[in-house]
């Protein structure tokens, strides 16, 4: 039950004595994290640009995201291993040829710096568009509110 002091004492007195009731104060839930407005902005861009929801997330995190480089064995598929990645090269050491792969860490596991570097550029991209963006202070707020 949600409502005033006097509201939920007059319900509590109607309750079976035996349960128990535990009361917290009530607060607003959020609409909008900073993941959220991240991908309300990738499907606007995406929209406009036609293409995948998934495409354009990827480009993203492409462009603005973060990543490191990995090098695995050429005969090995390393679909199954890595979510995000692009091929960048190969090398042959000892004998043996290896692949190396840029791998770009998902969004969900940014951290607040990660993901506020990420938003700008989303937001960049989607005003080069003519997409509406939050004004700044909201912005802000959101991403005071940011954590993985």
């Amino acid at each position: 039950m949600i409502g005033k002091p006097e509201e939920i004492i007059q319900w509590l007195f109607q309750q079976d004595r035996e349960k128990q009731f535990e009361i917290k104060a009530h607060k607003e839930k959020r609409s909008l994290n900073a993941n959220a407005y991240a991908w309300v902005l990738i499907t606007k861009i995406a929209n406009a640009m036609r293409m995948s929801k998934d495409e354009c997330y990827l480009t993203m995190l492409k462009h603005y995201g973060q990543s490191e480089i990995v090098s695995v064995r050429s005969e090995i598929d390393v679909s199954g291993y890595f979510k995000y990645y692009e091929e960048c090269g190969k090398a042959v050491l000892n004998g043996r040829e290896f692949t190396h792969y840029k791998l770009f860490k998902g969004s969900s596991e940014y951290d607040t710096q990660e993901m506020a570097i990420l938003i700008d550029g989303i937001v960049q991209e989607a005003e080069n568009l003519g997409i509406d963006t939050l004004p700044a202070h909201e912005l802000e707020r959101i991403m005071k509110a940011w954590h993985p």
